[in-house]
Order: structure tokens, then sequence, then C-alpha cells
């Protein structure tokens, strides 16, 4: 799931795409009404993909979370973030039992429900697929290969530097003469 040029932006609802880079800050477009606007640099502004949710062992992303909620609604929209609290955090912990209660706040949890839901509905939440999982023999022809480009390198690098040393016998010849 690819969220890179998502960005959140303190006072302004929902989320952006970032159009174009200027000078003084950003060009940024609303997902929701799709009107540009510019973004100045003393704005405080999150990029979702380096957004992360509080787990009781590490952090998780905010695009695993995405992609998680995507498996478990089959690529549907998910629960209304005008929801109770209750059952916005019930939801969440579907999708990530081991969340952490204490520091995930049930704001937190409305505003993870409404940007999936904007996201779905741009057409942003494409999963990618890998079509072929490298098998073993793969990885390790994969392996073979910089040991031979080395091997060719270190091959190129003595007879260059055989070449340097004939042409330094050359011109002491010359020098000779």
């Amino acid at each position: 799931m690819d969220i890179k040029g998502i960005i959140s932006i303190a006072g302004k609802p929902g989320l952006h795409k970032v159009i174009s880079q200027t000078k003084n800050g950003l060009i940024a477009e609303s997902l929701i009404d799709n009107k540009r606007f510019p973004v100045y640099s003393n704005q405080q502004i999150s990029a979702l993909e380096d957004i992360s949710i509080y787990t009781y062992e590490d952090d998780v992303l905010l695009s695993e979370v995405f992609l998680k909620i995507y498996e478990m609604e089959d690529g549907k929209e998910t629960i209304n973030h005008k929801s109770s609290a209750n059952d916005l955090s019930a939801h969440l912990e579907k999708v990530l039992p081991n969340f952490d209660k204490e520091r995930v706040y049930a704001s937190d949890i409305k505003k993870i429900m409404q940007w999936y839901n904007l996201l779905h509905k741009n057409n942003l939440l494409k999963v990618e697929v890998n079509e072929k999982t490298p098998s073993s023999e793969d990885e390790d022809k994969e392996v073979e290969k910089p040991a031979s480009k080395k091997k060719a390198t270190t091959k190129k690098a003595s007879a260059t530097k055989k070449a340097t040393s004939d042409k330094e016998k050359t011109t002491a010849t010359k020098k000779k003469k």
C-alpha cells in the first residue's frame, strides 16, 4: 500500500495530496473537495507514511494498519468514524489486537477510520501484490551474482594496474634515451 505524498495538515479537515513544491512550502489538493491551496512551512504537516500506532511491542506503521483493515473488510469501507468510541475501539482491536489502549485515544481511532474511508473513496488504497515470490534457489543465484561481479572488478583493476605500469616503463625508457 503506497500512501506517499498524502499529508495531514493541522487545522484543516481530512487528508491532502502533495501536488507540487514551492519556494516557501507546498501546493496541496484536498481529498474531500479537490481544491488546491498553498501550504506554508510554518504550518504543522504530518506525512501519513511517517505516522505509526502504539502497540505493546513495537509501533506499527499506519500503512500496515490500513492494509489490515483492507484485508479484514475485503476491500470495502470500514466502520463510520462517527460511531461511538467503544465501537471504534472494538473495531480497531479486531484489526490490531495489541494496540496500546492507554496511549491510543478515541480521537486517534476516529482519525484512522476517517482517513481509511477517505483514501478508499479516492481509490488510493491500492494493494500491491507480488506476482512471483523468489524461491530459495532464486535467492542463492542472487547471492552468487555479486561475488562474480567482484571477481570481474578485481580482474579489471589488475589489468588497469598492469597497463599503468607498462606506460610508466615506456615513459622511463623514453627519458633514458
